[in-house]
């Protein structure tokens, strides 16, 4: 999975043994071997919601997981298999990738990923931004903002910031013993990042995950009554300066929905869209139906007035429930 040219952090291990430690649900992972030598695998996830259908999901949380194989041949007998077990488990599967699987049906999202090609120094990565961004890089540091990047002694802090910022959002926030499972899993393949204000009020984190050529980011916060500092920019660039001067080639922002506030901010350091294919595939003679996420992908009233209504609980109580409604939304 390090090796393959499309392959993410999302796909290694590390994912799969954290959701199984930090929420309980089962890993299936299936592998293809040729000649003792492993030439794809299918990293999937027995998702169980109560009450309803269950799923295998590749993979829940994240934007991608999917497919790696040496060959077209290789992912179908993958697939086919993977439809097989769904079948036996009653289940329905849900393919989230990189690479777009022709056989697989229909691609149901218009959803991006953003990627920055790196040069080979934060430098030069420096000097190729735009005089306004760069201004606005310095500024936190100037303001006498400052940064440390670690692992598994920073979740405290960083949690604190994560959970207040999804509060504010409208959103269920994950639970911190997924974060520590997320942290210990991945072990040097982890960076934590945590922005103090000058009297050092934590004000910004985010997690970086290392693959072999790309990092990605899955998460990053940052408290808005802090807005004025830039603390999110200092944050931004520090995983970006530790990528380019680490040797990795890309840095993905991750998803983002083409026109919309995240897109725009991933796209003035850079990055360029890439399209992400979502699938729910059907073994021979079932019926196609569309994907139904339990988190809505686009605006409507309803959610609207529910992330309104959850920005206004109490931190202790949201803090309490959102982690309880948060490990069955698969998004």
């Amino acid at each position: 999975m390090l090796a393959h040219p499309a392959g993410t952090a999302y796909q290694l291990f590390a994912w799969g043994k954290a959701v199984e430690q930090a929420y309980g649900f089962r890993r299936v992972y299936l592998l293809a071997e040729d000649s003792g030598k492993v030439c794809g695998v299918f990293p999937l996830i027995d998702f169980r919601v109560p009450l309803l259908r269950k799923r295998l999901i590749s993979l829940p949380y994240c934007d991608a997981g999917g497919i790696l194989a040496d060959s077209d041949a290789v992912a179908h007998a993958l697939l086919d298999e993977a439809l097989v077990s769904a079948r036996e488990k009653g289940s329905d599967c849900l393919i989230r990738s990189v690479c777009p699987l022709s056989f697989a049906g229909n691609n149901q999202t218009e959803k991006v990923r953003m990627v920055l090609e790196l040069p080979e120094s934060s430098e030069r990565l420096l000097a190729g931004l735009k005089s306004k961004l760069r201004s606005q890089i310095k500024k936190p540091v100037r303001d006498g903002l400052t940064v440390s990047m670690g692992t598994g002694e920073l979740v405290p802090g960083f949690y604190q910031i994560f959970a207040e910022n999804m509060r504010d959002l409208g959103s269920p926030v994950h639970s911190r013993r997924w974060i520590e499972a997320i942290v210990e899993m991945y072990g040097e393949r982890i960076r934590v990042a945590l922005v103090h204000t000058p009297d050092g009020t934590p004000a910004a984190a985010g997690i970086l995950l290392l693959h072999s050529t790309t990092v990605t980011i899955p998460w990053a916060s940052s408290l808005r009554r802090f807005n004025r500092l830039n603390p999110n920019m200092l944050l931004y660039w520090t995983f970006l300066a530790f990528a380019a001067d680490n040797g990795f080639k890309r840095f993905d922002f991750g998803r983002s929905t083409p026109g919309e506030g995240t897109w725009l901010f991933k796209q003035q350091w850079g990055a360029v869209p890439q399209r992400l294919f979502w699938y729910e595939p059907k073994a021979a003679g079932e019926e196609s139906s569309p994907i139904k996420e339990m988190e809505p992908t686009g605006p409507s009233k309803n959610r609207q007035l529910a992330a309104a209504l959850w920005s206004r609980l109490p931190e202790a109580g949201a803090n309490w429930l959102g982690p309880r409604i948060r490990k069955y939304i698969s998004l």
